[in-house]
């Protein structure tokens, strides 16, 4: 019987450096994101002074800002952080959907992973359940998919 080889991600963040993208829009939601993902790098081993916060107006922007980041080759990784919520025009759809396609295209092209913490609700609720209240807080889970993603690309 022959084994199978399997390639996982370990969950040590030494060594690596880790640049935080964080929306100011709706920052009273991000502000709690920003906080769960370092909170979870900083438990998992990275070094404070390996973390940048870089502060942009809003979700529109993260394309731009991480394509730029992933440029520099100076982070293992970067985390999106943002919180768009519906109102009552067709402006959630477009924000949202330019997001994430351009931050899901820049990591394609870059072979830099990108964690996912964008939010994208129809309430204030329920973006508040998401921000570490009934339904956990996204940033760690975007933060602890980065890691593993990093780790699982070093052994690729």
């Amino acid at each position: 019987m022959s084994s199978i080889r399997t390639i996982e991600g370990m969950l040590d963040a030494k060594g690596l450096k880790v640049a935080l993208v964080a929306s100011r829009f709706n920052d009273f939601i991000v502000d709690k994101l920003v906080g769960g993902a370092i909170d979870y790098l900083v438990r998992h081993g990275i070094d404070s002074n390996n973390l940048t916060l870089i502060k942009i107006p809003g979700a529109f922007e993260f394309p731009v800002i991480v394509k730029k980041l992933a440029a520099s080759n100076k982070y293992n990784g970067i985390i999106c952080l943002g919180a768009v919520i519906r109102g009552a025009t067709p402006h959630f759809e477009f924000v949202a959907s330019e997001a994430t396609k351009g931050i899901a295209q820049t990591s394609m092209e870059t072979g830099t992973p990108v964690g996912f913490g964008l939010l994208t609700t129809d309430t204030l609720e329920q973006a508040i359940e998401r921000a570490g209240s009934k339904a956990g807080n996204k940033g760690v889970e975007a933060a602890a998919a980065l890691l593993e993603t990093i780790k699982v690309l070093e052994q690729l």
